[in-house]
């Protein structure tokens, strides 16, 4: 398995959101989804119209961990989900295949996907929990708190949260690169 980073600079995802949000909308709610939730891709790919239409919150039984978790929706998330469901169907997946008949894309879709904007805005160790990742570290950044991150990841411990959004590898190299002997 490869080691994926999040996207550190805020510029960066303001850009990838803005060209997405021009270019392909379907991918565009995949990724703010992704970065203003903290969800795994996964989660994410098996929305459907009615879990987030007229809603405040999101309410989900995760699959890798099978626990039922709900939380209040971004503002800036919801305005931008109300109107992308706008006429679609209650049963619509949010991120639907052009495949098949109401199937929601894959994860290689997806990470295929985060691929092609890596590329294409010259990052580095993308895949499917990059979006996750995203949103750890910037609500760190922002708040500070370890603990209430540990709780939205359900991690069993704060360094692992710290691990997992690079912050712990981000120290260690600022670290290095500011020591003096002398």
């Amino acid at each position: 398995m490869n080691f994926v980073e999040p996207i550190r600079d805020s510029q960066t995802v303001q850009f990838v959101e803005e060209y997405l949000k021009r270019t392909n909308k379907r991918n565009y709610i995949m990724l703010i989804i992704g970065i203003y939730t903290g969800l795994r891709i996964s989660d994410v790919l098996k929305l459907r119209v009615k879990d987030v239409k007229n809603r405040a919150n999101i309410s989900i039984r995760e699959i890798k961990t099978g626990k039922q978790k709900m939380f209040e929706i971004n503002p800036r998330l919801k305005k931008e989900l109300a109107v992308y469901v706008q006429g679609k169907n209650q049963n619509d997946y949010l991120i639907k295949s052009r495949q098949g008949i109401n199937k929601p894309i894959s994860r290689v879709q997806a990470y295929l996907i985060l691929r092609d904007l890596a590329d294409l805005f010259s990052l580095e160790q993308v895949g499917c929990h990059t979006l996750r990742k995203t949103f750890g570290y910037h609500h760190y950044n922002q708040y500070h708190d370890v603990l209430i991150l540990q709780k939205i990841f359900n991690h069993s411990h704060p360094t692992i949260t710290m691990r997992y959004i690079g912050i712990e590898q981000e120290t260690i190299n600022k670290s290095i690169k500011n020591f003096k002997i002398y």
